[in-house]
């Protein structure tokens, strides 16, 4: 059976190109539609909320500088902008929210495939691996 909508969830960093070009052959052997999310973790979770100062505007800036990024990303690759979600959130949760949201019966995450059990599918990956309703394909990407 194949896969009716995936979600491609991107970091926008250079490997990202090696794993949407995966999705995108995924998603030409049927008629699936190819969805794209980049999660902004909150400057505050970073901070750990103990800022004392106003990142709003920060924040806005960042989320509209990815949304750009996504946005070329996404039309070099025939990704319609109505397929595309930037959220700000928890990276694991954010990606299995939106896929539940849309749908998607497939999620694609990138995987640096370090050395050792525990970095497996480095945290990312997993995080999405274990909380996910779908499958998940973790692609290999060459640093």
């Amino acid at each position: 059976m194949a896969y009716q909508h995936i979600l491609l969830a991107i970091d926008l960093t250079e490997e990202s190109g090696q794993v949407a070009d995966r999705a995108v052959a995924l998603a030409k052997q049927g008629e699936t539609r190819l969805s794209m999310i980049h999660v902004i973790e909150p400057l505050s979770f970073a901070y750990g909320g103990d800022v004392p100062m106003d990142l709003s505007t920060i924040q806005e800036q960042l989320d509209e500088h990815a949304q750009q990024r996504l946005e070329a990303f996404a039309d070099s690759l025939g990704v319609p902008v109505a397929q595309l979600h930037v959220v700000s959130g928890h990276t694991e949760s954010e990606i299995h929210r939106v896929a539940k949201e849309i749908e998607a019966d497939l999620i694609i995450v990138g995987s640096h495939g370090r050395h050792g059990l525990s970095l497996l599918l480095g945290s990312t990956a997993n995080g999405v691996l274990h909380g996910a309703k779908c499958d998940v394909l973790a692609v290999r990407v060459q640093d």
